[in-house]
């Protein structure tokens, strides 16, 4: 009889003291076994591989004022931070519906906070993009509280797979989610260089639009193309070549990020989805209702705020955030990606 039983495969030993490539590191991928691994990390200000620590929940919880028996929507699930505070707020009495496109990580979300006991009774996880929460609310009623925090999840930023950072080599996608639409890699391959320098400049602000768009045009007329993080990276440094050597370590990082960042709000309509998420808001919003919304760059921030004075102004708000609430100090050191970070609110009349 032949020997049935799996040969034991010895884990991929890594180079050095600590383990640099994200598959490596086995034990911030396995929070529940290795807790001590993770406290570390994120004490040193790092976020562990495969998780993401969540933004301003104080200030989120303050301003909600969640009480049992409510029913509040998570527009953007992520990890499930934020909708686990939320959850526990309602001490068992209510419901939290919770939306997400990225079928990756909705599902590993959606089990581990089935395990800590929110079942469908309680929670309701939606692969739904959160343009569409009219949709939900037909079912669900109107809302409570509202949540949106428009970041990128850092399980979607740290893993190569996904594309989403330019420090490491990956295939260049950026789209939340993969089985859909077309990658940033497809859609360099369709632009033209007038529409990629808008493209730059309204998503990101990227103060060298031109220069990136013509390396860009030029890389792919020689017959070249950009698959990779690592290719545009590569294209980016040679566009600003012209830099004094002193100033082009840094410009070429920050161009990086505006780059993959104008590139990232392309391919997921984000702006649009934005837009429409705003303009059905109040729709969705109880007598009373209380919506917070995260957001990390400037182009999103105009648009909130837009929209919040407008329906303030026309009676539909009865109150709104004059000035944005910004993450505390302490919270920047322990979490260095909370820098970018502003919130806005709005109560519906």
């Amino acid at each position: 009889m032949e020997n049935q039983e799996k040969t034991h495969k010895r884990r991929v030993r890594y180079s050095g003291t600590h383990p640099r490539n994200y598959k490596e590191k086995y034990k911030e991928h396995n929070p529940e076994k290795y807790a001590d691994t993770i406290q570390k990390v994120i004490q040193k200000g790092g976020t562990p591989a495969g998780m993401h620590i969540s933004i301003m929940v104080k200030e989120i919880l303050d301003f909600l004022q969640i009480r049992p028996g409510q029913i509040g929507l998570d527009a953007t699930l992520g990890y499930g931070g934020h909708t686990q505070e939320m959850l526990k707020c309602l001490n068992s009495e209510g419901h939290v519906y919770a939306l997400d496109v990225d079928p990756i990580e909705s599902a590993k979300t959606r089990e581990r906070l089935q395990k800590l006991g929110y079942g469908e009774d309680l929670l309701t996880v939606q692969l739904l993009n959160f343009a569409n929460i009219d949709q939900v609310a037909e079912k669900a009623g109107k809302f409570n509280f509202i949540l949106a925090d428009l970041g990128v999840s850092s399980m979607q930023i740290d893993n190569p797979d996904r594309g989403f950072s330019y420090k490491v080599e990956g295939p260049l996608d950026l789209r939340m989610n993969p089985e859909k639409g077309v990658s940033a890699a497809e859609r360099l391959k369709e632009v033209d260089k007038e529409e990629l320098i808008g493209m730059l400049v309204e998503n990101s602000d990227e103060p060298y639009a031109q220069e990136i768009a013509s390396a860009v045009q030029s890389y792919q007329k020689s017959g070249r193309e950009i698959v990779t993080t690592t290719d545009l990276k590569n294209v980016i440094e040679k566009a600003l070549e012209f830099l004094p050597a002193a100033d082009r370590k840094e410009a070429v990082k920050k161009s990086c990020q505006r780059t993959f960042q104008a590139l990232r709000i392309d391919v997921n309509s984000e702006f649009e989805v934005l837009y429409e998420f705003l303009d059905k808001l109040p729709d969705v919003l109880a007598p009373g209702g209380r919506v917070a919304i995260l957001t990390f760059h400037s182009g999103e921030d105009r648009l909130v705020k837009k929209s919040f004075k407008q329906f303030y102004k026309a009676g539909i708000y009865s109150e709104i955030a004059q000035d944005v609430i910004r993450p505390s100090k302490e919270e920047c050191i322990r979490n260095s990606r909370a820098k970018s970070t502003k919130m806005r609110w709005a109560i519906r009349a």
